[in-house]
């Protein structure tokens, strides 16, 4: 008994089972976790009723071609919500421990800087994570129809976890550097909204303009691929569609040989380099300035 006390407290320490402890005990978080599986719940019925042939009046069916669309309206679903609520759990974690003045109390214990940030990022995406994983049964409906492997599921879910990950270190780091929680949140969520949003337009508008500059000359590979690796949709999508990184870095031509070449790099592969290097240096952020920095006072 012993042994397993000293083992827990290892692996958990006071900051972070207080935040276990406040988190998934308040009436909020089985609420929450409700109304997202209700969310995707919906999503995947009303896609089944509309693709089965009830809805058309056609003959009822539903083939792996079918099976694997409703795959990637869920997958792509999913990644939406976790971008819609996630900044929401971790955009406040330091900035309201400010607000109700208790940062300096637990700035003075023994707890690390490192500590108290991985704490409080650990726990708000434990939450994350719990209603990632309760999303499964839902998943499973796409497997009684087939034209998905359990390898793809594996890799979506992965991606998840990454991404919750990238928007989690940027949340707290918000949290850290913004005293204001509700200044807080927005930041965050505009940040979510230009990843999301931003990168598609853009790449859509340098696209638009690439074939017009490329439509009488041979087609090479443009730099203009690397904005939409940026894209979380995207690069959840080239996860499927290998074709979608090759689109993505041609310009507008119809050569046969060039449209078969190979991409400099996935879509996926760019998106998860660079907002892995971004996400560190997040977290880095946030551990440098949790504690006040004393300005140095001039002789």
């Amino acid at each position: 008994m012993m042994d397993r006390m000293s083992w827990r407290s290892k692996l958990i320490n006071p900051v972070l089972d207080k935040e276990f402890r406040l988190r998934m005990r308040t009436f909020r978080s089985p609420l929450a976790l409700m109304f997202y599986l209700l969310t995707i719940g919906l999503i995947a019925l009303g896609f089944i009723y509309l693709n089965i042939g009830g809805f058309r009046g056609g003959p009822v069916g539903f083939n792996p071609n079918q099976s694997r669309e409703m795959f990637y309206v869920l997958s792509v679903a999913q990644l939406v919500l976790i971008a819609f609520m996630t900044p929401g759990l971790t955009a406040g974690v330091v900035s309201g421990e400010r607000e109700k003045q208790t940062l300096s109390i637990l700035l003075t214990t023994q707890q690390s800087s490192a500590t108290i940030i991985l704490s409080k990022l650990v726990s708000s995406l434990s939450f994350m994570l719990l209603v990632i994983l309760a999303t499964l049964p839902v998943y499973s409906i796409v497997f009684l129809f087939g034209g998905i492997s359990p390898k793809q599921l594996v890799l979506v879910f992965l991606f998840y976890v990454f991404t919750m990950f990238v928007l989690g270190a940027f949340g707290v780091m918000f949290s850290t550097l913004v005293k204001r929680t509700m200044v807080s949140v927005i930041v965050t969520y505009g940040f979510t909204m230009f990843i999301f949003g931003a990168t598609g337009l853009l790449f859509l508008f340098l696209q638009g303009l690439m074939r017009q500059i490329y439509q009488s000359s041979t087609a090479t590979y443009s730099w203009i691929g690397y904005v939409l690796g940026l894209n979380p949709v995207a690069a959840l999508l080239s996860l499927f569609e290998p074709d979608i990184s090759r689109e993505a870095f041609r310009t507008w031509n119809n050569n046969s040989s060039v449209m078969n070449q190979a991409p400099p790099i996935e879509l996926w592969q760019e998106f998860v380099a660079v907002y892995a290097v971004l996400a560190v240096a997040a977290v880095l952020i946030s551990i440098r300035y949790i504690r006040p920095v004393l300005k140095k006072r001039g002789k």
